[in-house]
């Protein structure tokens, strides 16, 4: 796939008619698109980058060129082509648009099997997708792919765990905080700060003073108010961005002291990979992307992991597709809330949006008093202080 070089000078700004046009003939491709506008330069390179991935590239001549009419694969399966066309996209595009192309290239055109390849590793934009891909090829990755695949999943943790942890760390030490006070605390006990703050609506200006009505004070035991986190994670391959950010919340939270965290992760099978939770990129490694689902399976272990029902926290990120035993599994989350568990239910944990889910599974959580909905990355700190704190978790719209 030939990709002619950009002039050096800028083209003058087009009239906003004719910058329509070229949008739209972008969008179109193809000399019969009816826009009756030829590219040039920067443009035709464009849209031959465009070509190679949708539209598939000319057999002959570069992009902007006369095409003989016939549509060939555009990427083939050269990986010196391939190479130059993921230049080509990171010189054209924004970031953003360049790791959905890549995408749509593994998933359209199949080029998995160039991602064995050190240097094709070492070419491409690294994203939550991209580490989803490599993570299903771990087995397949050869000796000399190993570290590098390695280290670019590493860059995608690092900048995940740089995006999600300060505020996850600063949101759950406030619900933990909060969590730790008392409101009729002994006089040594009491916390005159907050107390202060907690009544500032009841001061008697005539009397320059406050009436403290509420009192705030500091938890005698501290260790009573640690809480224990269950984090069970659907690692089935739609799930897979999920599991990549479940790994760095994982991580993040098992570095807060007042937190004992716990992952799990299950397909029909279960592994817990607590001991490796100081490393993310070990537990995303540890993980077998694809397979069957055992929900029941799994939280049946976490139950039994279950020590403190009434300080604990079971967070299940599952699309709710179970296929093992429907009654049993409900009769699980039933139990668990009963004996005080907060239970949370989140479909997804990515910035993908609401995926496809069991309908009828998600119904029936939500009938028990656990609703199951999609969540943001962003938006997870605060679901998880509310769980913390027992207060209502806020459910997005898309939320059952």
């Amino acid at each position: 796939m030939a990709v002619s070089t950009p002039p050096s000078a800028a083209p003058a700004a087009p009239a906003p008619d004719d910058e329509r046009l070229r949008r739209w003939r972008l969008v179109l491709g193809g000399e019969a698109d009816g826009t009756g506008r030829p590219l040039h330069g920067r443009d035709a390179a464009m849209d031959g980058a465009l070509a190679a991935l949708y539209r598939g590239a000319p057999e002959e001549g570069g992009a902007g060129q006369p095409r003989s009419g016939r549509r060939s694969a555009g990427l083939g399966g050269s990986a010196p082509q391939v190479a130059r066309w993921l230049g080509d996209i990171r010189e054209y595009f924004p970031a953003t648009v360049v790791q959905l192309m890549q995408q749509d290239a593994i998933t359209r055109l199949g080029l998995e099997q160039l991602l064995l390849e050190p240097e094709m590793l070492e070419a491409v934009e690294p994203d939550v997708h991209l580490v989803a891909t490599l993570l299903s090829l771990k087995h397949a990755l050869p000796e000399t792919t190993r570290e590098t695949a390695r280290a670019v999943v590493g860059r995608v943790v690092a900048e995940l765990e740089r995006r999600l942890a300060d505020r996850t760390r600063a949101t759950l030490g406030g619900a933990l905080d909060r969590s730790a006070r008392v409101n009729r605390p002994r006089h040594r006990d009491i916390d005159w700060d907050r107390t202060l703050r907690a009544n500032l609506k009841n001061y008697l200006p005539e009397h320059g003073t406050v009436v403290p009505e509420r009192l705030v004070g500091y938890a005698r035991a501290r260790r009573s108010v640690k809480k224990d986190v269950i984090l069970c994670i659907d690692q089935s391959g739609s799930m897979a961005p999920s599991v990549v950010h479940s790994a760095v919340f994982g991580a993040v939270l098992a570095s807060m002291p007042s937190l004992d965290t716990r992952l799990v992760v299950f397909d029909t099978s279960v592994v817990d990979l607590t001991e490796q939770l100081t490393d993310p990129v070990d537990v995303l490694f540890a993980t077998q992307l694809g397979g069957g689902t055992d929900i029941n399976r799994a939280l049946a272990y976490c139950q039994s992991r279950i020590t403190r029902p009434a300080e604990t926290v079971v967070v299940l990120i599952s699309d709710l597709y179970e296929g093992g035993i429907r009654d049993e599994m409900l009769k699980r989350v039933a139990a668990m809330k009963a004996a005080g568990v907060q239970f949370v239910a989140l479909l997804a944990l990515s910035d993908e949006g609401a995926p496809a889910y069991d309908h009828a599974h998600a119904a029936a959580l939500a009938a028990l008093g656990a609703p199951a909905f999609a969540c943001t990355p962003d938006a997870f700190p605060e679901i998880m202080a509310a769980a913390i704190e027992k207060r209502p978790i806020p459910v997005p719209e898309q939320g059952v």
